[in-house]
């Protein structure tokens, strides 16, 4: 099947790609699941990998997503918990091994954007030397990112500064993380209350270590209420552009079903910044009961460039 993302300056995408409530937002309705990440990589050009955090994939696996992804796509997998949570990145070659090789068929299929390792709220600055010996022993070819989670790491001091400068020296991306959207008043429903409860807050950062800057934006299932935070966040992700880097953007939301539309108000915002790019963010086409007859004759005209659902 002949078929690209979106290509757009930066990597723009949600924390998973597939979600019933995206019928008429991402896939056409009635799409079957089998055919939603194809759907989504011609919707958006990247997704965060959440699922790998809980297991490894089979290479069968990881082989099928290549298939089903749209050239241009890019996949961020988060390391295992095994290895970033359980190990502790300590006598973690096994598991990194085996994550590494499931990996692999992405990597070939370059359909692998950079791989993030999350790291829990205990792992501190005193762990700095196990990090920088645990980001050594992997591949130089693969893309990575680190977010670090404990607060220690955001001293404005030594700490940050030495994590920092390592992650450059290393050419390997800081994790950006932003939950203030989140947080900025109470929930409006118990999504919210819960993603209140398991999200950190950690403070907030505009650094960067290396050629693909990764954001991660917390937003609301009110999308609305997050727009004065994507205005701050825009201009700085144009500036990343205009600079040459290539950015990695997801738009997050309690419920999942709100953030292909929290990461379409991000996409209008980037359009004002940087207006000779295109940054259109495409929509599944409509159901043939909803369509008129311009509409008909349109996805007449053009149906030999849309692929089969």
């Amino acid at each position: 099947m002949n078929s690209t993302a979106p290509e757009w300056p930066l990597h723009l995408g949600c924390p998973v790609w597939a979600c019933g409530e995206w019928a008429g937002q991402v896939y056409p309705r009635r799409t079957p699941r089998r055919k939603w990440l194809d759907w989504y990589s011609r919707t958006f050009n990247t997704v965060e990998g959440n699922s790998t955090f809980y297991a490894i994939p089979t290479t069968t696996t990881t082989r099928r997503w290549a298939r089903q992804s749209a050239a241009g796509f890019r996949f961020c997998f988060k390391f295992p918990s095994e290895i970033s949570h359980e190990l502790q990145l300590v006598n973690a070659e096994g598991a990194t091994n085996r994550f590494l090789k499931a990996l692999e068929p992405l990597a070939a299929a370059d359909r692998l954007g950079p791989t993030f390792l999350q790291l829990g709220k205990s792992f501190g600055p005193d762990r700095l030397r196990v990090l920088t010996r645990f980001l050594h022993t992997l591949p130089r070819d693969f893309s990575w990112a680190v977010e670090l989670r404990h607060h220690g790491w955001f001293d404005l001091g030594d700490h940050e500064h030495r994590v920092n400068e390592m992650l450059s020296r290393h050419g390997i991306d800081k994790v950006l993380f932003d939950s203030r959207p989140l947080f900025q008043s109470p929930p409006h429903d118990e999504v919210e209350a819960e993603s209140q409860q398991r999200k950190p807050q950690t403070p907030v950062r505009q650094t960067v270590t290396g050629k693909h800057p990764m954001l991660r934006l917390v937003g609301r299932n009110h999308v609305e209420l997050v727009d004065r935070f994507l205005d701050q966040w825009a201009g700085i992700i144009a500036g990343w552009v205009n600079d040459g880097l290539q950015p990695y953007v997801f738009a997050h939301a309690p419920c999942d079903q709100f953030a292909p539309a929290l990461a379409r108000r991000l996409a209008a915002r980037l359009q004002r910044e940087l207006p000779q790019r295109n940054l259109t963010v495409p929509q599944p086409p409509k159901p043939a009961s909803q369509l008129s007859l311009l509409d008909l004759s349109l996805i007449h005209i053009s149906e030999p460039t849309r692929p089969t659902t």
